[in-house]
């Protein structure tokens, strides 16, 4: 007795058809194509390379990115880095006239971990809500401030932001740091409604 090939249905279940060969394909090249633009995109924002080509790309690419907080910025190494220490308070003032200052979180007292969790809040706070062209930030900022310090017998009424600076010298020759004076000043005075305390 021959014998015999295998029927239509097992070769189907052997081998796969030529759609799903071409699916698969297509998938791998949609990945492909999702990483290679990814990597282009983040180049051409992180990069300080000055070209037409560079700065096409960046135009188009930093909307999407910033929506969907990819964003990078290189600013703190180069072409030209902040000279500039930065810290972001608010000031609550209660409804019995008590004040309470409350900081953005700074990394040098945080611990590794803590660190790593909360840098995000230290960069929106002296990257973007101290900047006046992001001032729409302000308002939402200043109800969570006061929400986090809400007390029900005593609530808050308004919370004050300052933003305060000190220059970097270069190091002295003796190599310590040398620290200029710090300047502080108020920018945005929330007035707190019941509302915003939910």
């Amino acid at each position: 007795m021959a014998a015999q090939g295998p029927t239509e249905a097992e070769g189907e279940k052997g081998a796969p058809s030529e759609d799903l060969k071409g699916l698969r394909g297509l998938k791998r090249a949609g990945i492909q194509v999702f990483i290679l633009f990814h990597v282009i995109a983040f180049a051409c924002c992180c990069l300080p390379i000055q070209s037409l080509l560079v700065t096409n790309v960046k135009e188009r690419t930093t909307p999407y990115l910033a929506a969907f907080g990819l964003f990078q910025n290189w600013d703190m190494f180069a072409p030209d880095p902040l000279k500039l220490n930065i810290r972001v308070e608010a000031m609550i003032t209660f409804l019995n006239g008590e004040t309470r200052i409350w900081k953005f979180p700074q990394m040098h007292e945080l611990g590794y971990v803590d660190r790593y969790f909360r840098e995000r809040y230290r960069k929106y706070a002296t990257e973007y809500l101290r900047v006046d062209a992001y001032a729409g930030l302000r308002p939402d900022a200043a109800r969570y401030v006061a929400r986090l310090h809400n007390q029900p017998s005593n609530p808050p009424v308004t919370v004050e932001f300052f933003r305060s600076w000190s220059e970097m010298k270069p190091m002295r020759p003796d190599g310590l740091y040398q620290e200029d004076a710090w300047t502080k000043v108020s920018f945005f005075t929330y007035k707190v409604s019941a509302g915003d305390l939910r």
